[in-house]
């Protein structure tokens, strides 16, 4: 199990699905596929740490909270994050995105992200082991 990302089709919005043999890599991969609705993510040097928290621990909220931290993070701080590494255990989430401030002519960011929905919202493990978490974004 490759962990990798995807988007889906969701009237205006774009849903967002990350899988990863654990959790952490699921939420990780999911994240991966918010920012590659703004930009290609190989296009992002993550040179630029920033640390997130977020308490809970039901997966789903979790995910919910962690998606839009991150767009806080970049809507606030004007970054795009490439790299992800998350851990997650029954206290909350705890996590390190890394990034690099918005360089258009680079980037060509396409849309801005404006927040993550309770539409679609899930997080589960899949018959094979694999963990899927995913949501719609709203744009």
């Amino acid at each position: 199990m490759t962990p990798h990302w995807e988007h889906f089709e969701h009237e205006a919005d774009i849903g967002v699905r990350g899988y990863g043999a654990t959790l952490d890599e699921a939420f990780a991969q999911a994240a991966l596929a918010l920012s590659a609705i703004v930009t290609d993510p190989e296009r992002i040097h993550p040179s630029q740490p920033v640390t997130i928290h977020c308490a809970g621990s039901d997966p789903e909220f979790l995910l919910l909270d962690w998606l839009n931290a991150l767009i806080f993070e970049m809507s606030t701080r004007h970054l795009l994050f490439g790299r992800f590494e998350v851990h997650i255990d029954e206290n909350g989430l705890q996590a390190t995105a890394w990034g690099e401030p918005v360089d258009r002519a680079r980037h060509q960011p396409a849309v801005e992200p404006k927040g993550a929905t309770l539409t679609e919202l899930k997080v589960y493990r899949e018959a094979n082991g694999q963990w899927v978490a995913q949501a719609v974004i709203d744009v």
